[in-house]
């Protein structure tokens, strides 16, 4: 070979790899800026639980249950009952079937929802008009006094329907803007974001309640209060979410509508769901263990002041340390799931959770020592188990479907969780004691961690067509 052929050789051999350096800056470049925007999304996604906790822990937890039974009761004959649309409904038992109502309306609406989203790409103006929704009725509920108690009922289940909903098209988001990898710990920090709010509104309201005297108000002025900047809260910081979110392109059959395909297509989701069996078994698990968590979460101020007979302040200062250590437990489940794999870890927190009603059973009355024991026993497992079922169903939905998976995963989580509430409302209908009421719900955590237990994971990740993580 000449030198000049030697020459242009090397030369050639040297563009060559300063080609495949440029196109490998490229690349790193490139996946640096999708990481970056990814986590810009994380960070805005993590405020929608930020926005939207604070109603879960000042309005269903602490304030509502209480002050709406007492509002039935003012309204109640001589009997103690009152009679919506003409039924006759023990005023005790009116807040746990306002729950119920407002799931089944939810049941109604998510579907349809997560269908035109996925139908249509346009989650986010979507999440808007329900997360505004539910803001506008739970500020409404400062307008609750003297025996308005069917206002009361009509503005909870609005609310709590457009919490369901808008749950829907918020957790959609995650399979989207996280990696299979980073699932856990992703909504491990939504969780946690969103109890470091409810802490944070609760001590708030703790100072304006037990106060509410120094600062020339009633006790039902107070609790009013609460009650609307809940709703305040959840549309100030809803902004956030919905200004980093961002809605992806979806490929839409020609001739197709979104509206008038929602339902077709749910049809089809329906139909879809039953191609993946194993998925169909976690939901169904989930469906279960987890009305019995939304259960305790709704009526634990029902059973700790009209059982226990504890004082409101007591049941905020509960509240508000169940707040603090599901931060604590979200994250440190996050961790347990990345050593022992998600599914472990669930398990484990559905043993802790019927222990914990076991114990709440024999708590005695006007102990505050006690059921403060209770509220960390519950603030320990709460956050984490919710977070991990979170992240272990995202990898079970097939790409593209998320958001109709999410409406099936959100009628699970709160939308079909009407059967608790109505298993406690008739318990204590039946028996007059909240004791009984609470002890019945120990066998919805029993049936699902058995109905868990015999979900072979990775194989129902596979089955989806999704990457299987190392640890799951």
């Amino acid at each position: 070979m000449s030198a000049q052929t030697e020459d242009e050789a090397e030369s050639s051999s040297e563009d060559g790899r300063s080609a495949a350096a440029v196109k490998d800056t490229a690349t790193a470049e490139a996946a640096g800026s999708a990481s970056a925007a990814r986590k810009r999304e994380q960070r805005g996604w993590y405020f929608y639980d930020f926005a939207v906790s604070v109603y879960s822990a000042s309005v269903v937890t602490v304030f509502l249950g209480p002050y709406l039974t007492e509002i039935a009761r003012a309204a109640s004959d001589a009997e103690g009952f009152v009679h919506p649309l003409g039924i006759p409904v023990r005023a005790g038992s009116f807040f746990a079937y306002s729950v119920s109502a407002s799931v089944i309306l939810a049941v109604l609406l998510m579907p349809l929802v997560g269908a035109v989203a996925d139908r249509t790409g346009r989650k986010k103006p979507m999440l808007a008009v329900a997360a505004y929704t539910g803001a506008a009725a739970t500020a409404g509920m400062f307008f609750l006094d003297g025996d308005r108690y069917l206002l009361g009922g009509l503005l909870l289940i609005v609310a709590n329907a457009s919490l369901s909903v808008s749950m829907v098209l918020y957790n959609a988001y995650l399979p989207q803007i996280s990696t299979p990898d980073e699932r856990d710990s992703v909504s491990s920090r939504g969780w946690a974001f969103g109890y470091t709010a409810g802490s944070v509104m609760l001590v708030v309201n703790l100072v304006l309640y037990t106060g509410h005297d120094s600062f020339g108000l009633t006790e039902g002025e107070a609790v009013r209060i609460c009650l609307a900047s809940a709703g305040l809260w959840w549309g100030a910081f809803a902004l956030i979410p919905l200004r980093r979110l961002r809605d992806r392109a979806v490929v839409r059959e020609p001739g197709a509508t979104a509206a008038g395909s929602g339902w077709k297509q749910l049809i089809a989701t329906l139909k879809d769901m039953r191609r993946y069996p194993l998925t169909l078994s976690f939901l169904l698990a989930y469906l279960i263990y987890n009305d019995g968590v939304q259960t305790v979460i709704s009526q634990a101020s029902i059973y700790g002041s009209q059982e226990l007979e504890l004082e409101q302040s007591t049941l905020i200062g509960a509240v508000l340390l169940v707040q603090v250590l599901a931060v604590a437990g979200a994250l440190g489940m996050g961790r347990l799931a990345r050593i022992y794999g998600a599914k472990r870890t669930i398990l484990g927190s559905l043993a802790a959770w019927g222990l914990t009603l076991a114990a709440g059973y024999f708590l005695p009355a006007r102990t505050p020592m006690w059921f403060f024991a209770l509220a960390a026993m519950i603030g320990l497992v709460l956050g984490g188990s919710q977070a991990l079922s979170r992240s272990l169903f995202s990898h079970l939905v097939p790409a593209g479907k998320e958001a109709e998976y999410f409406s099936a995963y959100e009628m699970s989580d709160r939308g079909l969780s009407w059967v608790g509430p109505l298993v406690f409302g008739l318990t204590y209908q039946l028996t007059g004691s909240y004791r009984d009421a609470i002890i019945s719900l120990v066998v919805f955590f029993a049936l699902g961690f058995v109905l868990l237990a015999r979900v072979p994971v990775r194989r129902a990740v596979e089955a989806a067509g999704n990457p299987v993580p190392e640890r799951i």
